[in-house]
């Protein structure tokens, strides 16, 4: 098991309360797996993410139990949690364009990343062998002269170009979990289709882990091993990928299905989920999805059901009791 998540919560100290964006979530990822974090926005799938490379703001407070590679997370500091960073756990954030800093040249942040590598692992450091070690990275994710991609700074360069620098330097880097937040949804369709296919192609070369947080089902689809379908800042539905889509068990994982644009489906044939996300202040008693369910039953008002093995999924619904 490379990535371990038992009982975290996620909470924000706000003018208003406590907001919990994630509670009481268990989950697993195997070594080389690709499992992909779906749900609308606002679901805590960011959260979680945050929570995993320990990059959450000021006013958060966390509890539970995050084990990568059987470091736990939670504990690490100073030197450790910096080395951790990167060399275990490496974030591709939403937007491209503030991934990189705007003043430094390509090479000058790919490099300083392989120096920091070094330094906290007491390696040497030869620049001449880190520059060989970078263009064989940009080699490495399809980019076209990468010699003249490193002398370039971020703004010369296109969203889709930014992104495949930034897998670039976590291929340098060489963690065993990639955590990809929203990678493509700034990119237009056609670099979208680019992106998913170089990260799969990659995962497959390199055997990394890969959690990828999305909004977008479809997208998902082409690079994920397993769903993990979340609604309020809770575990719904997790399970593989094909039988997921093909058989949903949960009503909003059917819901979510329902709602992706496919060729078969005649036109008229889409279904939006009726209501809209909670407000995560003042989430609905019992099953946080009941207000917005077509299959609500008395108790789904009072009680929120446990989550329970039904078949090869694990899943949040009182329809499996």
């Amino acid at each position: 098991m490379l990535l371990d998540v038992k009982g975290l919560r996620v909470a924000y100290r706000t003018v208003y309360g406590d907001l919990e964006a994630v509670r009481s979530l268990d989950f697993a990822v195997e070594k080389g797996e690709s499992v992909a974090i779906v749900g609308e926005s606002g679901c805590g799938k960011s959260s979680l993410g945050h929570a995993i490379v320990r990059l959450l703001p000021p006013n958060a407070t966390y509890e539970g139990e995050v084990l990568v590679d059987g470091k736990d997370v939670f504990s690490l500091k100073g030197r450790r949690l910096r080395e951790y960073r990167g060399s275990d756990a490496f974030m591709i954030f939403q937007d491209p364009l503030n991934s990189l800093n705007p003043v430094k040249r390509v090479d000058r942040q790919m490099l300083e990343a392989i120096r920091t590598q070094k330094i906290m692992r007491d390696e040497p450091y030869d620049e001449e062998e880190a520059t060989k070690v970078v263009v064989e990275g940009l080699k490495g994710v399809r980019m076209p002269d990468p010699e003249v991609i490193l002398r370039r700074y971020p703004h010369e360069l296109s969203g889709g170009q930014i992104q495949r620098v930034v897998i670039a330097m976590a291929l340098v880097m060489k963690p065993k979990i990639l955590i990809a937040d929203e990678p493509t949804s700034a990119l237009d369709v056609t670099i979208q289709a680019q992106v998913m296919k170089l990260i799969k192609e990659l995962k497959a070369e390199y055997g990394m882990s890969v959690l990828f947080i999305t909004h977008d089902m479809a997208v998902a689809y082409t690079v994920a091993d397993r769903f993990l379908v979340m609604y309020a800042g809770e575990l719904s539905e997790l399970g593989p990928v094909d039988k997921v889509v093909t058989r949903p068990l949960h009503p909003y994982t059917t819901a979510l299905v329902n709602s992706i644009p496919h060729k078969s489906k005649r036109e008229g044939d889409l279904v939006a989920i009726p209501g809209s996300p909670p407000n995560m202040l003042a989430p609905p008693s019992g099953c946080r999805f009941h207000p917005r369910c077509p299959k609500v039953m008395d108790i789904c008002n009072t009680v929120n059901p446990g989550v329970k093995q039904v078949e090869d999924r694990l899943l949040r619904c009182h329809l499996y009791d």
